[in-house]
């Protein structure tokens, strides 16, 4: 039994004593007290659990925070989407006009056959009509998608370097994403179905009309159709010519081959000029070359070139018999007869090529051989030599 009176016992100075007596009474002082009342925060200072922490999220384009959003350049729809929906319709409407007169081009160059003058009218009208209406289509389709669908936005770019840097690249493709989303193009697609289709018949048309060009000529126009042995005959008249029937020098005459005195696209090239020469006024060589008339080509002074002007293709047809010279009368070129025509004036390049030609049993005028280069100007049908 311990005595309360007593005085101080051992153990009563020891620090667990104390400790365990000192506690007791904070823990008697604090229940006793009211809880602490949450204070405000002062304007400008961080809050408190950013204050307590050391990792502090940096703002919206600092190093190390997150990226500044980026705003849209171009708006993604048209202000008023009632008004761009009737739009919408409309640049359909536009586009199957253009597949429908594409597709009626086409049909148009297979129906109507052109063996008549009356069936090229009604060719050139049907083809004509169907083209300009499927271009005037698209046309309208377009411009109306463009004013109506697309929104209207300025851009405007500063100069810059040539090259751009990687984030400007970067920027572009983001437009360009955000100028196709804008465009409608991938939003709606019966506009981008009925363009496409709209504009392959127009695509395939040159197509069909290169079925005209036929297959290749080769070297087949490279030459003429006179051939050995073919009569030279006065043209309108056609009959054949004897070198007697020139009673004096100094004539000229446009003559044809044999057989194709009616057939024009043959005389676009096969036409020839005969002249007759007074003696000595040929300078002849035996074999050809510039400035020469090849003598075994000629018959009683005598010489044929042909008619066909080498600049352009007009008919050389006139004839100076006191100069020897024949012109051209379209640029006015100017080739000496008696010296192989070659050319003394204009903006011919090459000498008139010279027929070779003889006479048969009968004593007329024929065809040795066909040119042995090409006729006509120099850009014609010049193949491989």
């Amino acid at each position: 039994m311990t005595d309360s009176t007593a005085g101080p016992q051992p153990g009563d100075n020891e620090p667990n004593g104390d400790l365990t007596s000192g506690l007791s009474a904070h823990a008697a002082a604090v229940g006793d007290e009211e809880p602490e009342q949450p204070r405000h925060r002062v304007i400008g200072t961080p809050p408190p659990a950013e204050a307590r922490t050391l990792l502090k999220t940096p703002p919206p384009g600092a190093p190390g925070g997150p990226p500044v959003p980026r705003q849209r350049e171009l708006p993604a729809d048209p202000d008023d989407l009632v008004s761009a929906k009737r739009a919408e319709r409309v640049v359909v409407a536009c586009f199957l006009i253009a597949t429908l007169a594409g597709l009626g081009f086409i049909a148009s160059y297979l129906i109507f056959q052109v063996h008549s003058v009356t069936n090229v009218l009604h060719s050139n009208l049907a083809l004509g009509s169907t083209m300009g209406l499927a271009f005037l289509a698209l046309a309208v389709g377009a411009v109306i998608w463009v004013r109506r669908l697309m929104p209207w936005v300025e851009r405007t770019e500063a100069r810059k370097l040539l090259r751009s840097s990687p984030e400007d690249r970067a920027a572009f493709a983001e437009t360009f994403e955000e100028g196709a989303e804008a465009s409608q193009f991938t939003k709606r697609p019966m506009v981008r179905r009925t363009l496409i289709a709209a504009t392959v018949p127009v695509a395939l048309a040159p197509i069909v009309l290169l079925r005209d060009l036929g297959p290749l000529p080769g070297t087949s126009l490279d030459h003429t159709v006179w051939r050995k042995g073919m009569r030279l005959l006065n043209y309108g008249a056609n009959t054949p010519i004897r070198p007697a029937d020139f009673a004096s020098p100094g004539g000229m005459v446009t003559v044809v081959p044999d057989g194709f005195q009616d057939d024009f696209n043959a005389l676009a090239k096969a036409a020839v000029i005969i002249i007759k020469f007074p003696p000595n006024i040929i300078q002849f060589s035996a074999k050809p070359q510039p400035g020469r008339v090849v003598q075994n080509w000629t018959v009683d002074n005598i010489v044929a070139y042909s008619k066909i002007c080498t600049h352009v293709g007009c008919p050389a047809a006139l004839y100076e018999q006191t100069t020897h010279h024949i012109l051209c009368p379209c640029h006015q070129s100017t080739f000496d007869a008696a010296r192989g025509a070659q050319v003394i004036f204009g903006p011919a390049t090459r000498a008139l090529p010279q027929l070779p030609m003889t006479v048969d049993a009968q004593g007329f005028l024929i065809a040795r051989h066909d040119f042995i280069e090409p006729v006509g100007p120099s850009f014609w049908e010049r193949g491989p030599s």
